[in-house]
């Protein structure tokens, strides 16, 4: 064979060689990824209204709304906290009108109203003075004796305030507005609407404990929560129950963690609008499931100022919340009570804790 006629087989055979090697470099960058999965799920978490928040969502896109909540998040306080010397409550606290300026305000006041109706006045967001006399508000405490809490309760009643649409005004100049009952849960229920908006269908917002579920999680199922144990001792992580929400808003109030103790006694940070003095009953802490985060949050203070017999009364009234109390045992053991509705979403971590 000629050595030209070699040549021409040698370089087809490379050229073949090169064509197969381009083809396979094609197959495999177009061919699908199946070791990495494709998680649609984004995670945030920061700092507001003193506490945090984790926002867990399902998007495709994946889209980060990080910059968007916080922004929404930071109007929210500057509307609604007593911690902000210039927000619209402080300035209104400061004075006897206000011409609303946020769209923020109001829906909490109407929300507000109708759980204080619904509660014969147990959930009262002007029981601020008394809340800062016990030493849990902004200021610190400046408690002094029992005639001054008599002093007090002649400011507290949220029939002390007028506001419609447009305007809030005090009919007794002393009064003081403190939503921080409410206001995280009206938050919640902010950044899900927010996430509605923007298309996403499958989210779990929390703030400082109070949250809102919608749809379900990445495998399929109903977003699940813990509802710590209410031991004093314990960490926020032991956990007593879990419950599924099933597109749900839910809080829980408690006294085992948000308390001081002075001259030997322990002062926790319900106080009643009633007597003017922090609760004392077998009621260690209520969770609240409702139609949004706002309405369980207010409905969740309430019960722990009327404790549980009457906690239980009010839900057994009413279509649209369910519950669940951790409470003490005449022999001082825990138990619980679960209501009808929400047994099916519930798992305890210890059954032999059932009411």
């Amino acid at each position: 064979m000629r050595k030209s006629a070699k040549k021409n087989i040698i370089y087809s055979i490379l050229l073949l060689l090169v064509v197969f090697m381009v083809y396979l470099y094609r197959q495999n960058r177009n061919a699908p990824v199946t070791d990495v999965p494709d998680d649609p799920k984004i995670v945030l978490t920061g700092p507001t209204m003193g506490t945090s928040y984790r926002i867990v969502y399902l998007d495709p896109g994946k889209r980060d709304f990080q910059e968007e909540i916080d922004s929404l998040l930071r109007e929210i306080n500057q509307s609604l906290s007593t911690y902000i010397p210039d927000s619209e409550i402080s300035r209104f606290n400061q004075t006897d009108s206000i011409v609303f300026e946020s769209p923020y305000l109001y829906p909490v006041l109407k929300a507000s109203n109708e759980v204080y109706q619904a509660t014969a006045g147990a959930f009262d967001p002007t029981v601020g003075p008394l809340v800062n006399a016990w030493g849990f508000g902004p200021e610190g405490a400046s408690l002094k004796d029992s005639v001054a809490i008599r002093q007090l309760l002649e400011q507290v009643g949220f029939d002390q305030l007028f506001f419609d649409e447009s305007v809030l005004k005090k009919t007794n100049s002393a009064s003081y507005l403190d939503l921080s009952a409410i206001a995280k849960g009206y938050g919640v229920d902010l950044v899900g609407a927010y996430l509605e908006q923007r298309g996403v269908q499958h989210f779990l917002v929390e703030i400082g404990g109070e949250l809102v579920a919608r749809g379900r999680n990445e495998r399929g199922e109903l977003w699940k929560v813990g509802v710590s144990r209410p031991s004093e001792e314990g960490l926020a992580n032991d956990l007593y129950s879990i419950i599924a929400l099933d597109n749900k808003g839910m809080a829980t109030s408690g006294n085992y963690r948000n308390y001081y103790v002075k001259d030997s006694v322990k002062y926790s940070h319900t106080i009643s609008p009633f007597t003017g003095y922090p609760v004392e009953h077998r009621l260690l802490s209520a969770t609240v499931v409702a139609r949004d985060c706002m309405t369980a949050d207010a409905f969740a203070t309430a019960f722990m100022v009327l404790g549980l017999e009457k906690a239980i009364e009010i839900q057994t009234a009413r279509k649209d919340l369910e519950i669940f109390l951790i409470f003490n045992d005449e022999q001082g053991q825990m138990r619980y009570h679960v209501s009808e509705g929400l047994a099916p979403l519930l798992t305890t971590v210890d059954e032999k804790k059932a009411n």
